[in-house]
């Protein structure tokens, strides 16, 4: 070949690779970069006042990155879970260039846990969303709203109230209608179980006995390791172990109920499918294989509001942000991409 041939297919090869570098690069030294931000001091936690029917309390938020333009808040589980097990988008986003807020719910690990049973309501818990919100300076050009299990349900009721502020909308390992999930849990997973262990779940349920350390046994080897997380019980990350540790069950029994293998706490007859067509922001519903809840209602979800995608996690379960993590994160990240680049 002749050398000044070779020299450039040399520079052309040397070119397209750098290219293709830059497109999955790390995010842009400005990510990284959080002068000019009010939260600098203490490392990106802000503790935002919330006003309730009884009285003004404090939750805890902490901004992870800088990008303005796409600023994503995170709804966690439970409800009365916390933040904790969302540390696995710490893996991901960054990457990506996204902005992300963990946020603790009140009456969660580092917010206020006032003991007022009156506060845990749903809509309540919209309208605290809506507070974090504004004090977070989040509108229709940045915020991306996602949660996850009840942060689904609370990201759904909150979309429906309030999507005029939202840029996008992300419903994970959720359904539309509490109804549908506990016919599932009834007619599919139930039956699939070893029956033996069911009978005695049911009976110490009966019992009331949820706090016997039986009960958890039974559930953990029957039913969680099938169905939240499927991975050996010692394997279960220390994010997934922690946020578990810290569930607030004054807020998680009388809203969802003692049991995960269903619904009976104030969320019982929660069914917005009908609304779902009301939804006109640009939203991604994940759903899973192996999920407590049916893939088709959560599929349901994308193919109901007005513009919707589904990311489906074959190998993954109500947690597959962790046993189906790849699969996730890609599809996730695509989306919030997609829409801030006006390809959605």
């Amino acid at each position: 070949m002749h050398p000044v041939l070779r020299l450039l297919l040399i520079s052309i090869a040397f070119t397209l690779g750098s290219s293709m570098t830059a497109s999955v690069s790390a995010a842009p030294a400005a990510y990284f970069d959080s002068s000019g931000r009010d939260d600098v001091l203490s490392g990106g936690v802000k503790m935002i006042t919330v006003q309730t029917p009884k009285g003004a309390f404090r939750v805890w938020t902490k901004r992870v990155g800088n990008n303005p333009a796409i600023t994503v808040l995170l709804l966690h589980g439970g409800p009365g879970a916390t933040h904790e097990y969302f540390e696995a988008f710490d893996s991901f986003f960054p990457n990506a260039g996204i902005e992300y807020y963990y946020y603790d719910q009140l009456g969660s690990a580092y917010s206020d846990q006032p003991d007022q049973p009156a506060l845990w309501d749903l809509p309540r818990f919209v309208e605290e969303v809506e507070q974090v919100r504004k004090a977070l300076k989040l509108d229709k050009t940045n915020f991306y709203l996602y949660g996850q299990s009840w942060g689904g349900i609370l990201a759904l009721e909150y979309a429906l109230k309030y999507q005029q502020n939202l840029k996008a909308l992300v419903i994970s390992n959720m359904v539309a209608s509490i109804p549908a999930y506990n016919r599932y849990a009834s007619s599919v997973l139930m039956p699939a179980m070893d029956q033996k262990a069911l009978a005695e779940i049911k009976q110490l349920e009966a019992k009331g006995q949820y706090d016997d350390p039986r009960y958890e046994e039974l559930l953990m080897r029957h039913f969680y390791v099938d169905h939240i997380l499927r991975m050996p019980q010692d394997q279960w990350p220390d994010p997934v172990l922690r946020a578990f540790a810290k569930i607030n069950k004054k807020i998680y029994v009388p809203m969802q109920g003692p049991s995960e293998m269903g619904a009976s706490g104030k969320l019982v007859d929660w069914d917005r499918t009908a609304d779902l067509p009301k939804i006109t922001v640009p939203t991604l519903s994940i759903g899973a294989r192996y999920d407590t809840m049916e893939p088709a209602q959560m599929e349901k979800i994308a193919k109901s509001v007005k513009k919707g995608r589904y990311l489906y996690c074959p190998k993954g379960s109500h947690l597959a942000i962790y046993d189906d993590q790849q699969t996730y994160m890609a599809g996730l990240t695509r989306f919030i991409l997609d829409v801030d680049a006006g390809r959605f």
